[in-house]
């Protein structure tokens, strides 16, 4: 079929031959045996080259449809194999408002158009449950120990913020202590990334009586944000949350004596997925 598309472009067998690098006799036979499967002419041949017959100019249009579709399916497959189209499911525990992940989206959207990626806001064991099941292909939490099952990577890590009342005394301060949490109320989500900071929190202010009142929501940490500016209490989050903007509250970064105090992210996949979408974002989540 191809090289009968090509002698139709070119009216000649040679003119065909020459575009697909191949000898004339090798295009003349095979047209002949194509014309022999589907027992008619699809060519008359003259003197100066070739001219599609009536059925032949039928032919050559479901011929060329055919080719077309041939072609992309090939294309398509070899995009898959290198990880340039299909689909990458991501399992997070982390806010995608702003920070390192996003940006690593935007990065990886921009290099593989074609890879369809769903995003999928678990709870810790949730995500361990969707890579066991292969629901998801990668899941990125808070903390370096590896989700168990997996493999991990461990990635960048993020600044612990104190989200405080819009007129709470710590916000005249540029910063805010462990110290200075002592005897207030502490609103914490029992999603990622509360428990990693009640960690952090712990090991700052080891004398329980120095740690702050704690109350537990089932919250995520946008809803907890709403509720330090609806109530008394103060939260703790981590920086990629200051893409979502709450009315009423205010950042200060949390201090000690060594600076910052930081918690760090990873990365957790199959060891047997072998998905090529996920190798090249696997890839790029190094690199950056």
């Amino acid at each position: 079929m191809r090289y009968a598309v090509a002698a139709a472009d070119h009216g000649s067998f040679r003119g065909a031959a020459e575009t697909l690098k191949v000898q004339q006799v090798t295009v003349s036979r095979c047209v002949r045996q194509l014309e022999q499967t589907i027992g008619t002419r699809v060519f008359d041949r003259y003197s100066g080259g070739v001219r599609a017959t009536q059925f032949g100019q039928t032919f050559l249009r479901v011929a060329r449809s055919i080719l077309e579709q041939a072609d992309s399916l090939v294309n398509s497959g070899r995009m898959t194999g290198r990880g340039e189209s299909g689909r990458l499911a991501i399992g997070f525990f982390t806010s995608i408002s702003a920070g390192n992940l996003l940006a690593s989206l935007v990065e990886y959207t921009q290099q593989f158009p074609q890879v369809d990626i769903e995003m999928i806001e678990r709870s810790r064991d949730r995500l361990t449950t969707a890579l066991r099941n292969r629901a998801v292909d990668a899941a990125i939490v808070t903390g370096e120990r590896a989700l168990p099952g997996a493999k991990s990577m461990p990635l960048w890590s993020e600044r612990i913020l104190a989200v405080l009342p819009e007129n709470h005394r710590l916000v005249e301060s540029q910063t805010v202590s462990w110290t200075d949490l002592s005897g207030e109320t502490l609103l914490l989500g029992r999603r990622d990334p509360g428990p990693a900071i009640h960690e952090c929190l712990i090991a700052k202010l080891m004398s329980p009586e120095d740690r702050p009142k704690i109350v537990w929501h089932d919250a995520t940490r946008e809803t907890i944000k709403s509720l330090v500016g609806a109530r008394p209490g103060i939260g703790l989050t981590l920086e990629s949350s200051l893409g979502t903007s709450c009315d009423g509250v205010v950042y200060r970064e949390i201090q000690d004596g060594a600076g910052s105090t930081r918690i760090g992210l990873s990365v957790n996949w199959r060891a047997d997925n072998e998905s090529p979408a996920l190798a090249n974002f696997l890839k790029l989540l190094k690199q950056r």
